[in-house]
């Protein structure tokens, strides 16, 4: 009896195929509206995601000034008031994981004939652990290269493919920086872009000494432009901050209710408040496609609606020939969830060609999940149904009598 149904429902829909066809549009739309959205934002959440993991987790940056100079603050970063023992002070509070005084600056990188502009970070082996940033060939420089000032670098990719290209293996080379020699020890794996866009591997890591000694000599001896802080957990952050900014205070003689020479940054809450907005962005994309299914699910109760007319006699007949309500009921109901059903297999196919060309055109990362084409599918099924009862119900509650009667 169900096959014979489905067959009946495929046979209703193929009388009127330019009706069915516009009817099935709307679904068509809605549904590959929905897939295409759902895929964008996912892949706007899945890249920051991936930037915040580049990043490291539970992280705090400690910024030199701004001071106040005659009423006017200078630029964040700019004064140097943290030096190496405030570095070293504040690795000694309890939860904190690890701690790296960093400076940093840009200088012009050469080797043989090739040129490029970067920027340097001098910094302490801990970095790395901080960083959670990893080798992807060669070895870290160690502490002695940092008590010894010695002149060796650690590149990022983007410079090893300016730089060296795909030909040259960068380890135990020499390059130059700022007409200095330096050797190679590794190159680092990649880290992609920050948050706001900035290129991780755009860099290169020396010993912290040597680029205060070496390349930036113009610096306050033992001064460092920036402290990265990383807390035992996400647990205890809060209460890191506050032990940081007591300790840094006392350290600098700032008397309470004064501005302080420093900054401290909550990276992580920087970070998860990026990823809220993107997964916001991707609620509100997907609820923006779900009102074409909507409206799309309003045109098949008012076809249905049509269709029950048209076919009144024929619903007579079939009554008068032992045909239950139920069996009526189920008939239409059938025809309206097969149109969506339909329509929604062929809005998957547009949605995802449509992530996948945007991808293409616009270079960016979108993810077309088996769960979003699963959501999609049910949701054009219930709308199916739910639109479709009213006029399968209808349909079956006529009276036969009127039904044959109906002209």
């Amino acid at each position: 009896m169900f096959s014979a149904m489905l067959g009946e429902a495929w046979h209703a829909m193929g009388a009127n195929r330019l009706r069915t066809f516009l009817t099935m549009l709307g679904m068509v739309i809605g549904v590959g509206a929905v897939v295409l959205m759902m895929a964008i934002g996912q892949g706007a959440e899945a890249s920051v995601k991936r930037s915040i993991n580049a990043m490291g987790s539970n992280l705090f940056v400690v910024l030199s000034g701004p001071p106040r100079m005659g009423g006017v603050r200078s630029a964040t970063g700019n004064a140097p008031s943290l030096n190496v023992k405030d570095a070293n002070a504040l690795a000694e509070l309890s939860d904190v994981a690890g701690v790296a005084p960093v400076t940093m600056g840009k200088a012009q990188i050469v080797h043989a004939s090739n040129n490029w502009n970067t920027d340097i970070i001098g910094t302490t082996p801990s970095y790395f652990d901080v960083r959670s940033w990893n080798m992807a060939a060669g070895y870290a420089f160690s502490d002695s290269d940092v008590r010894s000032a010695t002149r060796v670098a650690l590149i990022g990719q983007t410079v090893v493919q300016n730089i060296f290209g795909d030909d040259i293996d960068p380890v135990g080379q020499t390059i130059r920086i700022n007409q200095r020699p330096f050797v190679v020890l590794g190159v680092l794996a990649s880290k992609g872009q920050t948050l706001d866009g900035r290129d991780q591997d755009d860099t290169i890591i020396v010993p912290l000494t040597t680029a205060q000694r070496k390349l930036f000599g113009n610096q306050l001896p033992g001064s460092v432009r920036q402290i990265i802080v990383q807390a035992n957990s996400d647990k205890v952050m809060g209460m890191v901050e506050e032990s940081m900014n007591s300790l840094l205070n006392q350290r600098h003689n700032i008397r309470e209710g004064a501005d302080s020479d420093f900054s401290v940054r909550n990276l992580t809450a920087i970070a998860n408040s990026a990823a809220e907005t993107a997964r916001t962005m991707s609620l509100l994309l997907g609820a923006i496609a779900s009102v074409s299914l909507l409206v799309g699910g309003i045109g098949i109760m008012n076809i249905m609606l049509v269709s029950v007319t048209e076919r009144t006699r024929e619903i007579g007949i079939r009554m008068a020939i032992g045909a239950r309500e139920r069996d009526i009921l189920l008939q239409f109901l059938l025809e309206a969830v097969m149109i969506s059903i339909v329509g929604c297999l062929i809005g998957i196919l547009i949605g995802v060609g449509g992530a996948v060309l945007v991808s293409v055109l616009t270079q960016s990362e979108v993810i077309v999940s088996s769960d979003s084409v699963l959501i999609a599918f049910s949701v054009a099924a219930t709308i199916g149904i739910f639109f479709g009862f009213y006029p399968a119900r209808k349909a079956a509650k006529l009276n036969p009598i009127e039904a044959l009667r109906y002209q």
